[in-house]
This record gives C-alpha cells, structure tokens and sequence, in this order.
C-alpha cells in the first residue's frame, strides 16, 4: 500500500452511564449507541471499561456466576448486533473474563519458558478485566487488561490476573492495537509495545473516575502515550456516578503528532464521531511474537480500505470552569446514586446556613425541586435569620418545605434526663436526626446529610446526629470550596437571567452549629482556611509534621487539626458516602485503622548520625 493516500476511517466513542451488574441494561445501551455509530457512517465504534458489567464492580468479580455471565452477555452482544443490521461494525466493548489455567500472569518480568501462565493458560478461575472486538456476530479477539491499578480507589490486583498478549486487529486496512485504561498510564507499557509493533490506531476503554483538575492530566498523557505508540489514541472514558465515584467523559482522539482531533464534553453522555486520515506508510515496520513482557498477535479481518468520502469537521468540548467543574460532578453523583438505586426523593435538615443551602441547591439541579424535601428544625438557640433563610432557599430553589420546631421535644428529653455541656449540645443535634429519618422512612425519602470536608475531617458533627444520612453530596468538599461553589452558582444563575438559588445571608453569615448561645465556629476551630490548607496536605497528599511546617502552616494550627483529624477517624468510619471530587476523598480512597497509635511528631536526630 505504499505511496497511496492515507486510509480513511471514521470512528465513534460512545461516552455512556452504565449500571454496576445490569448486563441486559448495558447490552441494550451498547446496542443502541452502536447504532447511532453506526446510523453515522462509523467503521468502528469503542465504548469504556469493562461496559457490560459496569465500573467497579468490585467483590462480584469474585462470583464466578457473575463472570460467566458476562461472558454469556459479550457473546450474546455479537450475535444480536449481527441480528440487527450492525454486524458490518466493528464495536470495541469491555467485560469480564473468567478464564482457565493454573497460575497468574505476573507483570514484571517476561514469562521465561512455557509453564509460565499466557493469556491461553492462566490460572484456574482467573478473572479478568477485558476488552474484546465483535464483528459480524463474532467475538474477534479479546484482550486482557496488563496493567492493574492497585491505589487509591484502584482494588484491581485483588481481582483480576494481568493478560501478556497484545492484539492487533487488521480492519479496513488499518492495524488497530487493543489496551484498557491504566495501560496507558504506564511508560513502555502495552503502548510502547504497540509501536515497536507497528500499528496504526490504538483503542483505549476507560473507567477514570472524576477529581479536580484531573482533566488537565489526561490530554499530555494522551499525547505522551500517542507518540510512544506512534499512532493515533481513542480514549473513550465512562461518564456518571457509581457509589462515591463520578465519571466526567472526557472521551478523547489525539493523533500520532499529539494534534487533539476530538473531544467529548464532561458529564454528560455523547457519541463522538470522528474522521481519520491514516498514513500507514509512516511505520516502518509491523511485527508479531514475543516483543518484551506482552506476545503481539495478528489478526486480519479486512485488508480492503473503506471507498473514499467527504470527511466531517470534528468538534472539540471546552473545558469547564473548576466550580462549574465540580458543581456538575456533584450532581451526577448525586443524581446517579438517587436515580440507579430507585429512590423517589430526597429529604434534608435545612438550617438556614451555607452547606445546607449548596446540598439543596445540588439536590435540586439533580433531581428537580419537587423531589427535594426541606425541612426546619428549630431549638431554642436557633436565631430568627436561619428559619427566615431556609424559608428563602425554599422560595428560590421551589423545593417542598415544612418547619418542624424541636424545642419541645429536647425539653422532653431534658426532663428525663441530666445532660449538660456538649451532651446537651448534641442531644439536639441527635433529635433532628431522628425527625429526619423518621420522616425519611414514613415517606421513602433517602436522608442527606450535609456535612462538607472541613467538617468530616476534624469530627465536627454529632454521631447519629447532623450526620445521620445514606449520601453526603458535599462529603469531598472543603468548606472554603463550599462558599465559592455557592457564589458561582449563584453568579450562573444571574448570568441566566435565573433566581440565584442560595441566599446572600447564607453565605455571608459566620458559620454555626447554633447548638450553644451565640455559637459559632471559629469558637472551636481555626480559620477555614487554615483549616481546609492543613487538610489538603495532611488528608489529601499525606505529608507528615515536618513537611506541613516547611510548607509554612502554623505550628499550633497544625497540632491543633492534626490531634482532630487522628481523633475522628472512628466518626469516619461511620459516615455515608458521597462524591469524590479531591486528590484523596474520606472512604474508599483513605483508608486508616481506627485503632491506632501512631501520631505525628518532628523527626529526632539519633546522637552521632548525619542529619
């Protein structure tokens, strides 16, 4: 094919919201994104990450009835997208494997002689995170995940067995190299592998779950993996909510040259179709056989290149703003976890203060106002502008709202019983929270609780008490973060020509718990933002004494939250989900032992050592 035009090829990435365990609801999502794909004159169509079963499916890949059911789903996929006119597509989808053998695969080092598991003998029972191509009612070839994040949020070595085999699918005359995710963070990975091959393309299935900025990684790394390569990248990433984790989309193509051809918006699902030009006389070389630790394979399904035609501009999203950013995020969140697990509505204390505001506003943006329940409940200590400001954010947003006042029912409580001090604070608290869920269960709202970052962090909340709740919208959010998402909320809404949904009161106020005469935080706590830039390197980058005190935090400051954080962690322990949005969220991403001595002090120089 040398000194020929560039072949022609249109590709499709479908940026969809799967359900974790809905293997018919997937099928039926692949299905009809395909054919859109295909409806748009697509020859090759990628979807995420393991599609079919959803991401993470986390302990069910352990059930060896789900894992055959997958495989039962992918192959039933091929035959009906044949049965339905699509089998002239190729779809690019991912799943779980379960297959057969003796011993894991080890990522490492290369296997050395032939009782080394491969791809066609790894260890009985092994399951894997796989991608696999269909095409004319067949499953093509499937490819085993090589690189398995084992941080963070990331549990994929406790699953799945890493695959050796690197295949490449001749379609239309362009080879085209199969990789999942996490294989594209690794330099010299399946990536560098693939251009000492020599192929022309490179799908890239992705479940990358949303934090701050982390839309700004993602392009240079494209673009580092693309060159590596020395083909063009599809990075088609998984959009919508799972528990604490978003998807943002984000879905790319970058050419070989790092040039960003295409890109999908954030948040939302979209099909994105895009016309490639490839120059195949550009590799040199295209091999096959052992090439480092990965086997490449070969597989021709057709050499002819599509006829020519008419290329389509492409359409490259711009970038959200980092409060719009985070404000979509958290309705997603917010949104998927209501919407996928059933709930009808949602029900939350409003106080009349700022978090309790942002998590109304939030519910209302994801689920619309008549599916949000406010709720005042005021003590005795409760000043008259925070039932005047709840009954404003019930204006504004056009949420349903009652007032319930608790004093009566705390006296109750108090003529029982002698509390005083903190105990008579929280028993407040603890009322409320028992309103709430009684109100939850006798109309099947799920309760929000609108504890935010600051807050969880430092054990500021009373157990079963203001963090009594299934989901926490702002769990992940820092309170100086809160205050900005509020202002940019409300600054979008004007934009609009909208009602801004949260009261100027509320943000402007001093924060209080309002469980004590003219409490306020900073009674109890330092400065916010003191506060929130301690946590961010303490909780989120996991600096230790000295390094916050080089970075130029206060000594007293420090040692003040530190003792909070380490303190709370039994409080944490306890707490309901909510959405990640930061480096390290509280959770699945943060994991410390609640018994615990350990506690953070300056390095001691040993007498006679090197300092």
């Amino acid at each position: 094919m040398s000194d020929q035009q560039p072949v022609q090829m249109r590709v499709s990435l479908a940026q969809v919201d799967t359900r974790v365990g809905d293997l018919a609801g997937n099928s039926d999502l692949v299905v009809h994104r395909a054919a859109e794909a295909a409806a748009a004159g697509a020859h090759l169509v990628v979807f995420p990450e393991m599609t079919l079963t959803g991401y993470p499916p986390e302990d069910l890949v352990l059930r060896e009835s789900f894992a055959r059911a997958s495989e039962q789903a992918l192959v039933g996929l091929a035959a009906r997208l044949a049965a339905e006119g699509l089998g002239g597509l190729a779809v690019v989808v991912g799943y779980l494997a379960h297959t057969e053998g003796s011993g894991p695969a080890p990522v490492d080092e290369p296997p050395t002689d032939d009782d080394r598991p491969s791809d066609a003998n790894p260890r009985r029972g092994a399951p894997r995170n796989a991608a696999a191509l269909l095409h004319g009612g067949d499953v093509v070839v499937r490819y085993y995940k090589r690189h398995l994040p084992n941080y963070g949020v990331f549990d994929e070595a406790r699953y799945f067995v890493p695959g050796t085999e690197l295949p490449v699918v001749r379609l239309h005359g362009v080879d085209v190299a199969l990789t999942i995710c996490e294989d594209l963070w690794v330099e010299g990975g399946p990536c560098g592998v693939a251009g000492q091959a020599g192929i022309d393309l490179v799908v890239s299935p992705n479940a990358s779950p949303y934090e701050r900025a982390k839309d700004d990684l993602r392009l240079p790394l494209v673009q580092r993996r693309a060159a590596e390569a020395g083909a063009a990248i599809l990075y088609c990433n998984q959009v919508g909510g799972q528990d604490e984790l978003v998807f943002d989309g984000d879905s790319m193509v970058v050419a070989p040259t790092g040039e960003l051809l295409a890109r999908a918006p954030q948040f939302v699902e979209h099909l994105l179709t895009v016309d490639l030009a490839i120059d195949r006389d550009r590799v040199p070389q295209r091999r096959a056989g052992r090439i480092g630790s990965m086997t490449v394979t070969r597989h021709v399904l057709g050499e002819e290149p599509v006829p020519a035609y008419e290329p389509r501009p492409a359409t490259v999203a711009e970038p959200l703003g980092e409060c719009e950013e985070v404000w979509r995020a958290l309705v997603l969140g917010l949104r998927d976890f209501i919407d996928k697990n059933g709930m009808p509505s949602v029900v939350l204390g409003l106080s009349g203060g700022i978090d309790s505001a942002v998590c109304a506003a939030l519910a209302v943006d994801a689920l619309g106002a008549d599916r949000v329940h406010g709720v005042g409940l005021p003590s005795k200590w409760s000043s008259e502008h925070s039932l005047a400001d709840a009954e404003d954010l019930a204006r504004r947003t056009g949420l349903q709202y009652s007032a319930v006042p608790i004093a009566p029912m705390v006296d109750a409580f108090e003529a029982s019983v002698e509390l005083s001090g903190v105990a008579a604070e929280n028993l407040q608290a603890r009322v409320r929270g028992t309103l709430l869920m009684a109100l939850s269960n006798q109309h099947g709202h799920l309760l929000l609780t609108t504890g935010n970052k600051s807050e969880v962090a430092v054990g500021y909340s009373t157990l079963y008490g203001d963090s009594a709740g299934g989901f926490a919208p702002i769990k992940d959010v820092p309170k100086t973060l809160v205050w900005e998402l509020a202002r940019w909320r409300n600054a979008h809404a004007a934009e609009r020509g909208e009602t801004e949904p949260v009261p100027r009161n509320s943000i402007d106020k001093p924060p209080s718990a309002e469980l004590a005469p003219g409490q306020v935080d900073s009674d109890s706590l330092p400065s916010y933002e003191e506060l929130d830039a301690v946590i961010a390197d303490y909780v989120d980058r996991d600096l230790g004494l000295a390094q916050l005190l080089e970075r130029g935090h206060d000594p007293d400051v420090v040692a003040r939250v530190l003792r909070l954080v380490d303190a709370a962690e039994f409080k944490r322990r306890q707490s309901a989900p909510g959405t990640k949005i930061s480096l390290k969220a509280f959770g699945r991403d943060r994991r410390l032992p609640i018994t615990n001595r350990w506690r953070e002090t300056l390095p001691t120089v040993v007498e006679g050592a090197q300092a």
